[in-house]
């Protein structure tokens, strides 16, 4: 497994999920970056987010061999890697949506490579989130809207999840678009 200049973000993403769990890591991948996956059309990310859910610090140890190894090295709270413009990020867990807390994942496959990533109506909903906290970040609408449009997405869900957390006048904004 190797990374190149020319990896895509979808590579990247295979080739470090695969890599990490063969430290006993488990690396979900959330954010922009799952968003680039499920709806590549409507958002490009530039940095790959997973949330770690399991591994201890010996795991952890092993893992950042591994990245190292894969040509990435820690730079302040970011990975970099020495010739791919994809950059590791692995904010601080747990893996939730608003006061939700995620159990559940998908996993999508690629020949022997392995991807955790949330599920395409949790990155919907992430993608809103951030789109009700901060309006004016349209780009984020977008990636929920395309993830919505090209996936089976609980709309239901969406919805009360959208009025549990305050936003049920704002989510009718996402609604019109889907349409």
């Amino acid at each position: 497994m190797t990374i190149s200049e020319r990896s895509s973000l979808d590579d990247v993403a295979f080739v470090v999920c695969t890599t990490l769990s063969t430290c006993d890591i488990t690396a979900v991948l959330t954010g922009g970056s799952a968003a680039t996956i499920y709806a590549p059309e409507a958002y490009q990310s530039r940095d790959v987010d997973f949330i770690i859910q399991f591994g201890g610090h010996d795991e952890r140890k092993k893992g950042v061999v591994a990245l190292a190894e894969l040509g990435y090295n820690l730079k302040g709270q970011t990975y970099v890697h020495a010739r791919n413009q994809f950059t590791l990020e692995f904010p601080t867990g747990p893996l939730s949506i608003g006061d939700d807390l995620v159990k559940k994942w998908s996993i999508m496959r690629r020949g022997d490579l392995a991807l955790n990533i949330i599920s395409a109506t949790d990155c919907v909903r992430d993608r809103l989130l951030w789109f009700y906290l901060k309006p004016t970040d349209r780009s984020s609408l977008r990636a929920a809207v395309g993830a919505a449009k090209h996936h089976n997405v609980d709309i239901d869900f969406i919805r009360e999840w959208s009025a549990r957390e305050g936003f049920a006048d704002k989510f009718y904004e996402f609604e019109r678009q889907l349409r």
